[in-house]
């Protein structure tokens, strides 16, 4: 009862995902009671290793953690299934050659850059980092499950994937095993889904990062320049 009251959305995902689930369930139960029949190493050295130890503490929707949900168990921060090479690629990437670009330009007096540069080049790194936030951690749009049949009526179609009715723009994503209303596709670099709830905040932080990639090679370019003549 508790388990119902604290999580009663129950989502469209992948059938074979939840038979999967259940399974390691049982097996998890059964090494427990017997902990001398339980062989199996606890690194498998694959992704899943990540999500173990890294979103042990929370509920897994899919290829989905909901690190943060409401009441009703709707998710307010989210990491993706790829969260890893976003944690470990994309932000180190941006963090770590933007930090050089201000350290050894934009900060550095003897770069000859003008000290009102930084309040241009500064929020467009902070820009980027947000919006890349809210791709990364945000719902793209998990539909709940819907098996009443007046949905075939209103125009919606079954999918067998996730045992499921869903709306003409809503389909099926394979790296994350479940529905997401206008699904368009999975970016590694935000390690998530994209979908109706992130598709504005993926095309501002797009957007944002390449403003901030050719900037930094600009001024890496004419430091160079400046240096040489």
């Amino acid at each position: 009862m508790r388990a119902s009251f604290l999580h009663p959305k129950r989502y469209a995902v992948s059938i074979r995902w939840e038979r999967e689930q259940e399974r390691l369930r049982q097996e998890l139960e059964s090494s427990t009671a017997d902990p001398v029949t339980n062989k199996k190493p606890c690194i498998t050295y694959t992704i899943e290793d990540f999500h173990r130890y890294f979103c042990c503490c929370a509920r897994r929707v899919g290829s989905f953690f909901f690190l943060l949900e409401r009441r009703d168990g709707s998710p307010i921060i989210t990491a993706g299934p790829c969260w890893p090479f976003c944690t470990f690629v994309t932000v180190p990437l941006i963090v770590v050659l933007s930090t050089l670009v201000m350290v050894f330009i934009v900060f550095n007096r003897k770069s000859g850059m003008p000290w009102w540069f930084a309040l241009i080049y500064c929020p467009i790194f902070f820009f980027v980092l947000i919006a890349l936030f809210l791709v990364s951690c945000r719902d793209p749009g998990l539909m709940e499950r819907v098996t009443e049949e007046d949905a075939a009526e209103q125009g919606w179609f079954w999918n067998e994937q996730v045992g499921s009715y869903r709306p003409a723009g809503a389909m099926y994503c394979r790296e994350g095993k479940a529905l997401i209303m206008d699904f368009d596709h999975v970016c590694p670099w935000t390690g998530t889904a994209i979908g109706r709830n992130n598709m504005l905040p993926f095309r501002m932080f797009v957007f944002s990062v390449n403003v901030l990639c050719y900037l930094s090679i600009g001024l890496v370019i004419w430091q160079v320049l400046f240096k040489v003549l």
